[in-house]
């Protein structure tokens, strides 16, 4: 993995802001949280391991893929993912379910473990990947051997890099969403205005993968 050319920047952004927004993401169990409190502090507290297993869920699927394109030429790591986004958005149409939590008071560690669980159900880190495989195709053009140790040098770096960019993306959404929902709206307004994330993220799933295949 290489650098990523300018316009996969705001893409990885703009892709952590509509997992911000699904509810299934996050920022539904900050509001129960803070409801169960009766605190904002509580909604921003939850955030913080929410957003760290989203994080580690990204940076987990960069760090394989970087270290699978060691082994297997870049057009395979690239089918196998097309194949994966494929395979999980059909999936996620024919059972639209979530990891169920025992209860509510759970600590730190458990709700970075539920939203590490639940980034990876969604193909969070599938649905970056392609942006990161597709930056590494680009710079795989023929070069000097001395070129080729620089830019894979840099691999490591550019997948910490996309993974605080989109990371940043869903925690500026997460949180918005969840003081605004708690603050003002409350939950009723996911039975006045919500319509199915989960299938747009499926549809969407899909449609990165065939356009992954053919590129």
């Amino acid at each position: 993995m290489t650098s990523i050319m300018s316009w996969g920047w705001p893409a990885l952004f703009l892709l952590g802001a509509y997992h911000g927004i699904n509810p299934g993401m996050g920022w539904l169990f900050a509001v129960a949280r803070g409801m169960q409190e009766h605190a904002t502090k509580a909604v921003a507290r939850a955030l913080v391991p929410i957003t760290l297993g989203h994080a580690l869920s990204i940076g987990l699927v960069l760090a394989l893929a970087g270290l699978i394109q060691i082994v297997l030429p870049l057009g395979y790591v690239q089918m196998v993912v097309a194949g994966a986004l494929i395979s999980l958005g059909i999936l996620r149409i024919l059972r639209r379910r979530h990891f169920a939590w025992g209860g509510m008071q759970v600590g730190f560690r458990d709700l970075t473990l539920w939203s590490f669980l639940m980034a990876s159900a969604h193909g969070a880190g599938l649905m970056v990947l392609p942006i990161v495989l597709h930056a590494a195709s680009t710079s795989a053009m023929p070069m000097g051997h001395e070129h080729m140790h620089m830019a894979a040098s840099n691999g490591p770096w550019t997948g910490i890099a996309a993974t605080l960019v989109h990371t940043l993306g869903y925690l500026s959404v997460t949180a918005l969403v969840a003081l605004l929902v708690y603050r003002k709206f409350g939950l009723a307004l996911l039975r006045k205005a919500w319509f199915n994330l989960d299938l747009v993220w499926a549809a969407a799933l899909i449609v990165t993968g065939c356009v992954a295949l053919v590129a």
